[in-house]
């Protein structure tokens, strides 16, 4: 698809920005963001959340899971641009109660709603029930894999979003990707609009049941990773 393709409509932009004006506002007591600048926000979290619009639409039909949602990023964006059922999950009660604020204001919390605790825990109540994973600048690919691999659907996947493409870390990821019951579908690299930002859009998708059991204790994903 061409990026015209990809573009928000009149309605979607309009929600876009609603979104950016609410995290702004609700940063002034809610600790979510350091970018407050709308011109700075609208690229390093608007633009960046819609940059991985293309992988995400090439996902199986079904529920979808941003990991570490923080502000909504790319969560909402995401939500808004494809209607898709969405549970945004965060481990800190301020940063929930505040993205089921966002979304009774943008009117799309017929469709997104949000889940406070820790991923692990969450594969034990919901697994294998997700046929798209987001996160975005939250922790190693190694990591993401792991937290990733028991809540996707056979098939499903899982979109990285990463500040820079480290060339071992990627091979790592692609070398444990197999005990975890995944493989590699994609790398893309890119700049954002202000012609100096770098990003990645790393997807892998779920293939088989993982060779050992999954989730591990709370933490031991990012603590000691495979």
């Amino acid at each position: 698809m061409s990026a015209e393709q990809h573009a928000p409509n009149k309605r979607q932009r309009e929600l876009l920005d609603k979104h950016l004006e609410l995290v702004i506002e609700e940063n002034k007591v809610t600790n979510l963001t350091r970018i407050v600048d709308w011109e700075s926000a609208q690229v390093l979290h608007v633009e960046d959340s819609l940059a991985g619009l293309p992988e995400v639409e090439e996902a199986l039909e079904g529920p979808y899971l941003d990991m570490g949602s923080g502000a909504g990023f790319p969560g909402i964006p995401l939500a808004i641009m494809t209607g898709r059922e969405t549970l945004l999950a965060d481990s800190v009660g301020k940063k929930t109660r505040a993205l089921d604020l966002f979304a009774a204001e943008l009117g799309i919390d017929d469709i997104v709603s949000t889940y406070h605790g820790r991923i692990e825990d969450l594969a034990l109540q919901q697994p294998n029930h997700f046929s798209l994973v987001t996160a975005r600048a939250l922790s190693s690919l190694a990591s993401l894999l792991e937290l990733a691999s028991p809540l996707l659907t056979k098939g499903g996947r899982l979109v990285c979003y990463k500040t820079h493409s480290e060339s071992e870390e990627l091979e790592h990821a692609r070398e444990i990707a197999r005990k975890l019951g995944m493989e590699f579908v994609s790398s893309r690299g890119f700049t954002l609009s202000d012609g100096e930002t770098s990003r990645a859009i790393i997807v892998f998708r779920k293939r088989c049941n993982p060779s050992m059991k999954l989730p591990r204790r709370v933490g031991m994903a990012q603590k000691k990773p495979f």
